[in-house]
């Protein structure tokens, strides 16, 4: 997220964090860099020029040019001013006093606002909610079957018709939530490729016959400042409450979320930052700056992590690292729990200065799967007693998991470092050192 960013803007403090004392005119060097660096990634020309003012504003200030760190109060400065920019606090959803709460989503087509449909539906139900997805994108082609597969997938319930009625059918769906018990619905309407007035018209229609609590606006990250330009007509018109950055996953330079929030003045209230349907965060301003000044974000990391892992398997998993008994079903147990947490390389991205790691360091997903495909490949008696496993059984266990043989020992000789370590610290307490020339399987 933002990777390119980071390290500009990194490159451009470097020079900053090393001197010892620093003047106005290099602090006004430095933030000129910053600028440029903020114009390439596509962030509005004006929010550009009002943040590096805000910055030097303070920057020239006695207490930083006296300090004993001034290149650290300017990055604090910088981080200060960043979260300001990007709304300064988390924004929660409005849910109404009485269920259901209705939430109108909006976009223009392939933002990926019926993908978001479906993942606020797992995030409301992961908070105890009972959400229902309404389907009143009547015009693009497919669309209502999309939602259909995208419901059935996450087990959210789904109000569908065939017409041509988008009002109707919100409506309708809105009344039959309320019969239904669902306290939240989600109405998912048309985008079009550019806006339109036929589409405003409908949409404002939706909106005075469903009178939503909650109306969010879902904006393609990687469109920069065109997205931008795109919900100040849609606000101006519809007047929403939110903005969701999706597709953050993707080539997203920042304009976007560095922009939207000082242009049109409404919150990001969601960040869609992968494929899978439960990855929708919940956007923190503070967090989010955290990460482009290549500070990590290790409250989101924990989050994810308390999401993905199972207590009573972490239980069980402690109870057999200290009786040295941990094994390859075990290995290949704790290898999936990570994996829930999403790519590796963005759940490696919220670690503080990762930013400064060669781009041909990234994890090797690829091999991760070669790891599983071999452990699959075994069996049973295999996983939990390794030492039986011969040649013969190892030429099988590649021609089964389609890698060579060298990956299988390969693999072998890893694990049997592993139990190396766990029994050298569950001999010490916990308390040993790593045992040296230990290392992580191929691709960690």
């Amino acid at each position: 997220m933002f990777e390119e960013l980071t390290r500009r803007l990194d490159g451009a403090l470097k020079k900053l964090r090393g001197q010892g004392k620093i003047s106005e005119e290099n602090v006004a060097e430095t933030l000129r860099e910053v600028r440029r660096v903020l114009l390439d990634a596509d962030v509005n020309y004006k929010v550009a020029k009002e943040f590096i003012d805000a910055v030097l504003k303070r920057a020239v200030g006695q207490d930083v040019l006296q300090s004993i760190t001034p290149g650290q109060l300017i990055v604090k400065i910088l981080y200060d001013e960043l979260v300001a920019l990007l709304g300064s606090s988390a924004s929660a959803i409005a849910f109404a006093p009485m269920p259901p709460t209705v939430i109108l989503v909006a976009g223009l087509q392939g933002s990926g606002k019926t993908t978001f449909c479906a993942k606020l539906g797992v995030h409301l139900a992961r908070e105890g909610h009972h959400p229902l997805l309404v389907a009143a994108d009547i015009h693009r082609p497919a669309a209502v079957e999309q939602l259909s597969v995208l419901a059935r997938a996450t087990e959210t319930p789904i109000y569908r018709e065939e017409g041509k009625d988008a009002v109707g059918i919100a409506r309708r769906g809105v009344e039959h939530a309320r019969k239904s018990a669902r306290d939240t619905v989600i109405v998912d309407t048309a985008g079009r490729l550019h806006v339109d007035e036929e589409m405003m018209r409908e949409v404002e229609a939706i909106k005075a016959a469903i009178a939503p609590q909650e109306i969010l606006f879902v904006v393609d990250a990687m469109t920069g400042q065109d997205a931008v330009n795109t919900a100040r007509v849609f606000h101006e018109r519809l007047a929403f409450h939110g903005a969701v950055l999706a597709k953050m996953d993707g080539d997203a330079r920042g304009g976007a979320a560095l922009s939207l929030r000082a242009t049109v003045g409404v919150p990001i209230k969601f960040l869609s930052t992968g494929e899978k349907l439960d990855a929708l965060e919940r956007f923190h301003p503070e967090r989010l700056a955290s990460r482009i000044l290549g500070m990590g974000d290790v409250v989101t990391l924990v989050e994810k992590a308390q999401r993905g892992f199972d207590a009573d398997t972490a239980a069980r998993l402690e109870q057999k690292l200290r009786k040295a008994q941990f094994t390859l079903e075990d290995f290949l147990a704790q290898l999936q729990e990570v994996r829930k947490m999403g790519p590796l390389d963005q759940v490696m991205g919220m670690l503080p200065g990762m930013h400064r790691v060669p781009e041909n360091a990234s994890v090797d997903e690829g091999a991760l799967r070669r790891i599983e495909a071999i452990i699959h490949s075994m069996t049973r008696e295999e996983r939990q007693k390794p030492h039986v496993i011969n040649g013969s059984r190892r030429r099988r266990i590649a021609m089964g998991s389609g890698t060579s043989v060298q990956e299988v020992n390969r693999l072998m000789k890893q694990y049997e470092q592993m139990q190396k370590m766990v029994k050298t610290l569950s001999g010490r307490g916990g308390r040993g050192k790593l045992p040296r020339g230990m290392r992580f399987p191929a691709g960690l």
